[in-house]
């Protein structure tokens, strides 16, 4: 009979026990040391540069997720200047303004954005917001509508009991009577009051 030693190395007998696999281990670790020794200088410059490429990897991982694309952004506009305490002054708000105006516009398609360039002028701005403070208020608009609604359709029910033709200057004429009552009780109500 054969002795197990001279057996033929078969798919069966190949299975290395855990004391052939430490060994193999030892051995292959030995040999790596020993072409990091010849290696000397080309292995630690490799694993240095390999260090540094982690380093770098990890630093840029960790700014990704601190917001480094913020970062970047924020890089290419101006610093603003410390600011001081106290209340905002009308420098900071205008300069705020036009940052943000410019910020979104650039965000928007190019009709839209023409359209935004020319209702953001100055002139445009101010008319709006006299008109806005002065004519336009809610309140008067508001109550204009209700009384417009309401007075037409009593005209109108009279006028067709009765058989006569509207003019069509009723709804108009309705309206302003409704805006004067509107504007009459912002007055009284900020006199009053005291508050806007």
């Amino acid at each position: 009979m054969s002795n197990p030693e001279q057996q033929s190395s078969s798919p069966e007998n190949s299975v290395e026990t855990p004391k052939n696999a430490t060994e193999l281990y030892e051995a292959l670790d030995e040999k790596l040391k020993n072409s990091a020794e010849l290696g000397g200088e080309k292995l630690e410059s490799s694993e240095k540069k390999a260090e540094r490429a982690r380093a770098e990897a990890l630093e840029s991982a960790v700014s990704v997720e601190k917001g480094g694309a913020e970062k970047s952004r924020a890089s290419k506009e101006p610093a603003a200047a410390p600011r001081r305490r106290g209340g905002i002054s009308k420098k900071e708000k205008k300069a705020s303004f036009e940052r943000t105006i410019k910020h979104v516009q650039a965000e928007l398609p190019a009709t839209e954005r023409t359209f935004s360039k020319i209702i953001h002028t100055p002139v445009i701005e101010k008319t709006s917001e006299v008109i806005g403070s002065t004519i336009a208020r809610p309140n008067a608009i508001l109550s204009g509508a209700v009384v417009a609604f309401f007075a037409v359709l009593a005209v109108y029910l009279l006028a067709k009991n009765l058989g006569y033709v509207l003019s069509g200057f009723e709804t108009i004429g309705a309206f302003i009577v409704g805006w004067l009552i509107g504007i009459l009780y912002d007055y009284f109500r900020v006199m009053i009051t005291g508050k806007k």
